[in-house]
């Protein structure tokens, strides 16, 4: 489908091979694709509530997304050039690739198994949430509550902004990172950190190292955690 309009619910259900450039979905066009699978979107506006949910093999490139649940339980989602306007976008996926993506909204990327975020920025709160096997790498996110209980995280340089970052966390990596603005970080989180940054304050990691060059406040007051707190010479 080509230089089209859609604007009814639940066009796309069930379909394997779907090629969609330049087409609009407008505030009505609800439910739009789902089931399917093979799916390839270019230089298009998807401003439907719940474009994808339940596809595998998605590609979206140089488009406009505004869509209040979009890319629930989807397995397999390549997604580059293209801002989104979302709330809990990705929800319960798998197999994400995210590139120069510019995305706002709410809750994004929770409970996502397997994650690629390349120079995207994400302007949210409480994104990434319960995620495992996530590289983030030269990109900007910033919120409240970045990546609670998440295991296998790595961030390469990275801005990290907001209160309270990376709590509860199991084999999280930050190299690189620059942390601002950020309260209470690491509580109870096994960690390997080299933050070029200072830090407001760091509360009881559970293990691992953190080396940066100052904090206004380290906080180890929990018996069960043995992080290790090194300011850099």
């Amino acid at each position: 489908v080509e230089d089209s309009i859609f604007n009814l619910r639940y066009p796309l259900w069930h379909d394997d091979g779907v090629r969609l450039g330049n087409v609009e979905m407008t505030e009505n066009c609800r439910d739009a694709v789902w089931y399917s699978r093979n799916i390839d979107v270019r230089d298009s506006r998807l401003h439907g509530i719940k474009v994808f949910r339940e596809c595998d093999n998605v590609s979206v490139s140089n488009s406009d997304i505004r869509s209040f649940e979009y890319g629930w339980k989807v397995n397999g989602f390549r997604m580059e050039s293209s801002p989104i306007y979302s709330e809990y976008a990705f929800l319960y996926s798998s197999d994400v690739e995210l590139r120069n993506v510019t995305m706002t909204g709410k809750y994004y990327l929770q409970y996502v198994h397997g994650l690629v975020l390349d120079h995207c920025s994400v302007v949210t709160k409480d994104a990434l949430w319960e995620t495992e096997d996530v590289y983030v790498r030269d990109s900007v996110l910033e919120g409240e509550y970045l990546a609670w209980y998440s295991k296998n995280v790595t961030f390469e340089n990275c801005l990290i902004k907001g209160t309270q970052p990376l709590c509860y966390c199991k084999n999280l990596r930050l190299v690189n990172c620059r942390v601002e603005e950020a309260d209470y970080c690491f509580e109870e989180s096994d960690v390997d950190a080299d933050i070029i940054s200072p830090v407001l304050s760091i509360r009881n990691p559970r293990s691992g190292t953190i080396v940066l060059p100052s904090a206004g406040e380290i906080i180890q007051d929990d018996p069960d955690c043995h992080g290790t707190v090194r300011i850099r010479d």
